[in-house]
């Protein structure tokens, strides 16, 4: 037990509760994660290869395992989501001239990091080498520390029960807490401190359904080749779209999970279910594996090979992807623009429809915008709250001109090349009034300098995706654009 002031040991039962030294547990109770897998994620993000030796520490006892963990990564005490509600009531103890005392089954020097982070307790409690300092050992110590029945006792889960058990006072986060100290049924209950709602909602938005309507374009090989009547192949369609969005969403949990620090320092995205803790790293690793076996045995089940090929690159890009070129300026805006284009590929392997080179080419050009336009928004976003550069990515403030140059001149690119489109011969197999889709450019000119323009002003806090589909210009945008395309065909 490490201390900064001297300890309160041999209180009793008889002593008031407004005195009582005030003990809190950390994974679950104190902060909204568990450090170790916290840990655990540190060291994949820092040295990934290090992650084959996991199982080897494990063999050596948790305690065993806590320590080697420790001594190659651990989790930034800044970037812990703490549940505000317990910080504050353990500011206000100390205020009160309570011993405020952190005890924990993680490492000492995690827990350590922990309080000299916070600067609010006497004394650290926890795990070395050793001895795992959970359940029936906890309670020993704090026992051994403070007398029977001398403490006040903050926990949130079934293992806290001994040490319930031994309270004066027993304080609860969360529904498992509180059972675990109605099960102590000797002891008082104190401050109950409970959980933001949960449930399918919270999965939905760590999922990132709402990110599901990238995978439209999927459909884009059998809408430009006018193959609109063709009903098998829109069932593939559908097909096609159910698989890459469960892949999808493997992806987005795992990239999640190796974003957690950068999130939590990102002024919107430490809102999201993991970064905020509202879901667990555990359950996040068991959701992902499910995920995208259900999205390749549709694949398996319904779709050509070649589609099968596209998941598996997407997945391997997009391995790539987070754990190295997310924080390679410049070749991470090329590579997001690549998996847009690589949607529309996936698409005409799903359907059998080639596809064409010149919808490859608008496509890079198109989603390179938009790669960058991301990037731009969200480098304004955090410069206004932090004043610096994106949490996780290679851009500092200075670099938004650039950026702001390179979007719109990919956009135009995108432009350039519809009209090359325009007057090749092959737009005459589909449209039987080609010079009516010269009405296009315009349009599409608008609509990349208006997004532009929303940015540069501030008002872009999301995905410039997620942002088109809430936005009524965009839409009207759109509709006149398949106008176009419908008086091109049927004139």
């Amino acid at each position: 037990m490490a201390d900064d002031q001297p300890g309160t040991g041999g209180a009793g039962a008889g002593h008031r509760a407004d005195a009582l030294p005030l003990c809190v547990d950390l994974d679950g109770t104190l902060v909204a994660t568990d450090t170790l897998w916290e840990g655990i994620l540190t060291l994949l993000r820092q040295q990934p290869m290090l992650g084959l030796a996991l199982p080897v520490w494990v063999l050596g006892g948790k305690a065993r395992f806590k320590s080697e963990l420790v001594r190659r990564a651990r989790p930034d005490p800044a970037a812990l989501p703490y549940r505000e509600e317990v910080v504050r009531y353990l500011r206000e103890a100390r205020d009160d001239g309570r011993p405020v005392v952190l005890a924990t089954a993680s490492h000492q020097e995690v827990a350590q990091s922990v309080a000299d982070h916070l600067g609010i307790f006497h004394a650290v409690m926890a795990s070395d080498g050793g001895v795992n300092l959970k359940g029936a050992h906890k309670a020993g110590a704090l026992a051994a520390a403070f007398g029977e029945r001398g403490f006040e006792y903050i926990g949130d889960a079934a293992a806290d029960l001994p040490v319930f058990a031994r309270a004066a006072v027993a304080s609860t986060v969360g529904p498992e807490g509180a059972r675990a100290a109605r099960a102590a049924t000797e002891t008082p209950l104190g401050r109950s401190f409970p959980l933001p709602a949960g449930g399918l909602r919270v999965w939905l938005r760590a999922l990132r359904v709402h990110q599901w309507v990238k995978n439209v374009l999927l459909f884009l090989p059998l809408l430009a080749a006018h193959r609109f009547a063709d009903l098998p192949l829109w069932g593939l369609a559908i097909a096609a779209f159910g698989s890459l969005s469960l892949c999808a969403s493997t992806v987005y949990v795992l990239n999640d999970l190796m974003d957690l620090e950068a999130d939590r320092a990102h002024p919107t995205k430490r809102r999201r279910p993991f970064a905020a803790g509202q879901i667990s790293i555990p359950a996040a690793l068991v959701a992902a594996p499910i995920l995208l076996a259900v999205a390749f045995a549709i694949s398996l089940a319904l779709l050509p090979a070649l589609f099968t090929g596209c998941l598996v690159a997407y997945l391997l890009l997009n391995g790539l992807y987070t754990f190295w070129l997310k924080r390679v300026a410049i070749a991470d805006v090329v590579f997001l623009a690549c998996l847009y284009s690589l949607r529309v590929v996936a698409g005409g392997f799903a359907l059998a429809i080639p596809v064409s080179p010149w919808l490859i080419g608008f496509s890079l050009f198109f989603f390179l915008n938009l790669a960058f336009l991301k990037r731009y928004a969200d480098l304004r976003l955090v410069a206004h709250d932090r004043g610096a550069g994106s949490p996780g990515r290679d851009y500092a403030v200075e670099d938004a001109p650039l950026l702001a140059s390179l979007g719109p001149a990919s956009g135009t690119m995108a432009a350039v090349v519809l009209a090359l489109y325009i007057q090749s011969d092959k737009v005459a197999t589909l449209y039987t009034r080609p010079e009516v889709l010269w009405a296009l450019i315009p349009l599409i000119m608008y609509w990349i300098s208006r997004v532009w323009l929303v940015a540069h002003r501030g008002r872009m806090a999301d995905d410039p995706v997620l942002f088109a589909t809430r936005d009524p210009v965009s839409y009207l945008v759109g509709g006149l654009a398949v106008g176009v395309l419908a008086l091109g065909a049927l004139i």
